[in-house]
This record gives structure tokens, sequence and C-alpha cells, in this order.
């Protein structure tokens, strides 16, 4: 999208804000500059106004998911504004508290003096629970532009349908089918669209901080769910930011630990949003850390066949890895992330305000799933942990560090934006796993076979396989072992593991091997580092008894190493957690048999 057709939508807004001189100072943000500071007639002028019809034209004829739509935001430093002109494609649909929003939001990225105009609108329709919820379309029809919005309306309804009547703002789709001659057959291509943010903010609870008001404050409400762990630490600073931007609060606290990540945990979640009336276009908030994330979010995925849901992650793994995944899911019999649903958040968050509280495991435990995207995606971010080290742990990723200047922020913030820029670039371009060219499954390939019979933290797991295949690499020429080396030395420097006795269990790692190559389409599709570190390869032939002879080998190599490759804390016993063998029971105690 070129940087005119966005110039468009903005002065077309520009010509329905109020006429405010530059000199009136705080008057910009009173909302008595539309229509006298009577919302009826504010909202009547508005729609009495040809140019608003032609707003809508502008509008609708968005491609939310052009790849060349955020060019000219990028370009002017207002990225801030990209999620809210997407959804105005469907403004038509919109209720005015909503539109008065998106716009406010919009335009504040280009033009925060007019943004302040939109925002003032927006807060005083939003307080009015009938302005708030009453529909833009009626609005529009109401006046003496009801006739040129009805020939918009029947023209879109044949070119674009998602611009009338969208069920969500936040996805599309489309299919092209062929009959044979006497309709005994048809083929079909059918195409589905998402968009999504994300975003690394600080201290995003402090009521100065409006990026969640302005999210459920046209809602008229917010319904969370949050981790008891969040509840325990932050539980009443989630209640006041809500109230002081008189925000109703509907909060339902969820146990979210590994054993908790069952079915009857998404039935449980599924049973709330039936009893809260969740629509099918609000946004649920998710508070909490990777398992939340991942059973909050398959339940969205299935609640009303996909209701949104916006992620504040609290851990750092949700924040760089699980938040923003696309991949919902849950254990069941005994299996790892056995049932679950492609559906990524509208928004992801990430806060290392939260980090402040967690155990020095958890934080550890977060870090893997960042040198793995360093190891074969970005040697830049390699590069920074091995400059950050330890830091990273002990300051809780600088959250617990007084300075504001020490250089332990900046390092935690460039770090957090790097591994997450590195995870959605590898996710995002294979969002239906229809291909298994996946960097980011690095260490993954084996360590779901033992991670829970060995009760490890699901990070020590992956540090071991990711230990484990970089002894492969260099083994089959992907690596040299200097390069090795270096891996399992930034792995050791966090105090992670690489060696666990479970690896001795022939049968469990062959067994292991066996299920992924089932769940990768056939494949075993190993992703390695291959070339350099930061470069990825794949391998997809390993036999029994060459992985029983990797795993000796790379134990003698462990040996050789401090601890023998063992690791600080590496059991979820260690940090307070129960013993993740366990999961899978659950769905056995009501005496269902697996399939």
């Amino acid at each position: 999208m070129s940087r005119s057709s966005v110039d468009r939508v903005l002065r077309v807004f520009r010509s329905l804000t109020p006429d405010v001189s530059i000199d009136a100072g705080p008057t910009q943000q009173d909302v008595s500059v539309w229509g006298g500071g009577d919302l009826d007639v504010a909202w009547s002028d508005y729609a009495a106004n040809p140019e608003s019809v032609r707003l809508l034209e502008l509008l609708s004829d968005i491609d939310p998911y052009e790849p060349s739509l955020t060019d000219p935001f990028n370009d002017e430093g207002a990225l801030r504004g990209v999620a809210p002109f997407r959804q105005l494609r469907g403004a038509l649909g919109m209720t005015l508290g909503v539109f008065a929003q998106q716009a406010a939001t919009l335009l504040t990225a280009f033009d925060p003096a007019t943004g302040r105009l939109w925002q003032a609108l927006a807060d005083a329709t939003c307080a009015d629970d009938t302005l708030r919820t009453h529909g833009l379309r009626e609005l529009m029809k109401s006046g003496p532009q009801c006739d040129a919005v009805i020939d918009l309306e029947d023209w879109l309804l044949e070119r674009e349908p998602h611009a009338v009547y969208p069920t969500s703002p936040y996805r599309d789709g489309n299919g092209h089918t062929v009959a044979r001659y006497d309709h005994q057959q048809v083929e079909a291509v059918m195409t589905s669209r998402t968009y999504t943010s994300i975003r690394v903010v600080e201290d995003v609870l402090n009521p100065r901080r409006v990026l969640l008001k302005e999210l459920y404050q046209p809602h008229g409400r917010c319904v969370a769910i949050v981790d008891t762990n969040v509840e325990e630490h932050f539980g009443d600073a989630i209640e006041a930011y809500f109230d002081h931007h008189d925000i109703p609060l509907e909060k339902r606290v969820f146990r979210a630990m590994e054993v908790d990540k069952g079915i009857r945990t998404v039935e449980k979640l599924l049973g709330e949003f039936k009893a809260l009336g969740v629509s099918r276009h609000e946004p649920v908030l998710v508070v909490g850390g990777g398992v939340l994330t991942d059973t909050a979010g398959l339940a969205a995925a299935l609640y009303h066949r996909g209701t949104p849901y916006v992620m504040l992650s609290t851990s750092v793994v949700a924040g760089i890895d699980a938040g923003p995944s696309p991949r919902t899911c849950c254990d069941g019999h005994g299996y790892k992330n056995l049932f679950g649903a492609y559906h990524p958040p509208i928004l992801s968050i990430t806060d290392r305000t939260f980090f402040k509280t967690l155990h020095e495991g958890w934080l550890r435990h977060g870090i893997a799933e960042i040198i793995k995207m360093a190891c074969v995606k970005d040697i830049k971010l390699f590069e920074a942990l091995e400059e950050a080290g330890p830091a990273l742990v002990e300051t809780r990723f600088g959250a617990t560090e007084p300075d504001a200047r020490a250089p332990i922020h900046t390092a935690s913030q460039k770090i957090l934006g790097m591994a997450i820029q590195s995870y959605v670039e590898a996710e995002y371009g294979n969002l239906y796993e229809t291909h298994q060219c996946r960097p980011h499954a690095f260490g993954h390939t084996w360590s779901p076979g033992f991670e829970i019979p060995a009760g490890l933290l699901h990070g020590h797991a992956v540090t071991i396989g990711m230990g484990f295949g970089a002894h492969v690499a260099e083994q089959h020429g992907f690596i040299d072992a200097d390069q090795r080396d270096r891996i399992l030395k930034l792995i050791q420097s966090f105090g992670l593991s690489l060696w666990h006795d479970v690896l001795e269990n022939d049968e469990l790692l062959w067994a292991a091997q066996v299920k992924m190559t089932q769940k990768r389409g056939g494949h075993l599709a190993a992703p390695l580092p291959k070339g350099e570190i930061g470069q990825c390869g794949y391998l997809n032939e390993m036999t029994r008894e060459r992985l029983a002879e990797s795993i000796a080998s790379y134990r003698e190599l462990c040996e050789t190493l401090e601890n023998g490759g063992r690791g600080v804390d590496p059991l979820c016993s260690d940090v307070g957690l129960e013993d993740p063998a366990t999961v899978g029971d659950s769905l056995l105690t009501d005496g269902i048999e697996p399939a």
C-alpha cells in the first residue's frame, strides 16, 4: 500500500474533525469541541457530513493483509497505527465506541493533536453505554447520507463482505470452487488470513499506560483469565488498572502448573467463557505464563470456533515463545501437546516488569527458548546473550535493577525484542505447520519424549535436546567442534542442563523419535545449526543404532564438562512445581479411555 492511500484516509478523518485553533491549548483534549459538548449532536453532525461516506469507501478498500500495508507506517515511525488501520476496514459494522477508539489510535500515530481530539470523543462515547454500543451503520442510515450508505453497502456485499458484516475484524477467508458438468464432483481451494501485533511494553499495568484501556474500554468490560501465581503478586494491580479506567473487570483465576495442562482445564475455561457470555469479537485477556498461554489459547480457539484473545505474558518463555505463538495446545494421555489448534492472539504483550517475582529457575527455563532461536536463526542474538550472561537471570532481565541507566536494561530489551522477532519470523511464515522446515523446533525433536518422564522443566529438557543436537550436528559435519563447544558453553553459562540420565533409556529415546517422525508427517526433519551459528539445516535420517551411538558419545562429551553437564534446578519440583509425570492421568479419571 502506498503512502498516498494512507494519506487519503488521514485527510478525510481530519476533514471530519472539529477545527481547533493551535492556540486553543487544553481545549484540544476537551470533548466540548464536538457538537458543543453534546455527543448526540456531534455524532449526528458526523453522519450528516458527506465525507463520512467517503471515509467508509476508503476504509472498505483496505486490504489488511497486504504485506506492503505496513511500509508507510514504518517509514513514519507510526507502526502503532497499523492494527487500527487494519480493523477499520470493517468500520461500517463497528459500534461507535470501537470506531472512535480505532480512529483515535490511528490518528495519534501520525498526528497527536488530531488524535487527542478523537480520543476525547472516544472516551466520552464509551462512557455512555447507549452511544458506545450504537452501531455506526445505524447512525449513518438515520441521517441524510442514508441512500449513499445503502448503495455502498449493496456494492460491498458483492465485492467485500468482510467490510459489511465481519464476524471478527482479525481474520478473513476466501475460496474458489469448480464443479463437474453434472455437479457430482466439486474441487475447492480455501484460504484463511489473520494478523496480529506483538509489543514489548514496560509497566503495562501503570494507569498511565493506555494500551489495555484503549482495547477494552470500547467493549464495556474486560474478561480476564489470570494465573494463580500472577494473581498473588499482581492481582491488585490488575484490578486497580481497570478500576482507574472505569472498565468493569470479570476476572477468573486458574492454576497453571504443568500438571494442569490437560483437557479438563480447557473444558473449565470454556465453561467460564460460556457463563460470562463472551462474544465472538470480544478479546479475552490472558495473563500468565506458558501453560496458561497454551490452555487458554486453545479454549479461545475452540469457543465459537475462534474467539480473539490478548496474551499478556508474565514469564520469559511466554513472552518470547508461547505468548505470540499460534500453536495453542494441551497435554493428554502422557503426551506433550497432543491436542491443539492454530490460533494466534490478536495482541501479544511482553512486559519484563512481571519477571521480578519469578524464581531464578523459571528465568533459566525461559532463556532456553531464546538460546534456541539464537543458535539456528540469529548470530547477533547469540552474541548478545554471550555478552549479557548470567546477569539476565540475576537481575530478572533488569526488572530488579534499580539503576535505570544500568546497561542490563538496554541489553534485556534488545534481547527480548530480537528473540521475539526471530521467533515470529520463523513461526508465522509457516502458520499451520504445512512443512517441517521449522528452525524454532531446535531442541524439540527428542526432548518431548523424555521431558515428562524425567520431571524436567521444559527449558532444561530443550537445552538437553539442543546440546545433543549440537553434538549430532558436529558428527554430521554441519558445524565444527569449536562451534559446538561455543553452543554448549552458552547453555551452561546460564545454569541450564546438557545432560540427564534419562537419555540412557534407549527405548524411551527411540520411541520419542518415532512419535516425532509421525507428528512431522513422516519426516524426522530435526533442525540443527548448520554452516554457522545462527543458521539452520535439517537432519532427516537417524537409525536406532546411530541414535544409541550418538547418545553414548554425547555422554562422554558431557562428562568432560562442569558437573557432568547437569544444570541448576532442572526439575519442576526444584522450583515448586508438581511432577509433570502425572500429566495425562486427568483424561482417565472419569472413565474416559484413550482413543
